[in-house]
């Protein structure tokens, strides 16, 4: 669906807080369509975002290790490296 949001399972250090939520917001922008809230729309948004935030959380501390990294590395990380 959105070839912008970045495999976290199997990083190496794991996915941070900050890591996940930035995909659940990217997930809730893509599939609403609202990119920049307003006065209508930030609550349903940001309720969403949490929600996403926290079914992501629980699924990734439950499912098994991966054996191999993902391919690609998320991009707060590639824009810490800079």
């Amino acid at each position: 669906m959105c070839r912008n949001i970045t495999t976290l399972r199997g990083l190496e250090p794991g996915a941070t807080d900050e890591e996940i939520e930035a995909g659940a917001r990217q997930y809730v922008r893509k599939i609403s369509g609202v990119q920049k809230t307003s006065a209508a729309t930030e609550e349903p948004v940001e309720r969403a975002v949490a929600e996403i935030y926290a079914i992501t959380k629980r699924v990734l501390s439950e499912l098994p290790p991966r054996k191999q990294p993902p391919k690609t590395e998320p991009p707060l990380r590639r824009l810490a490296r800079k």
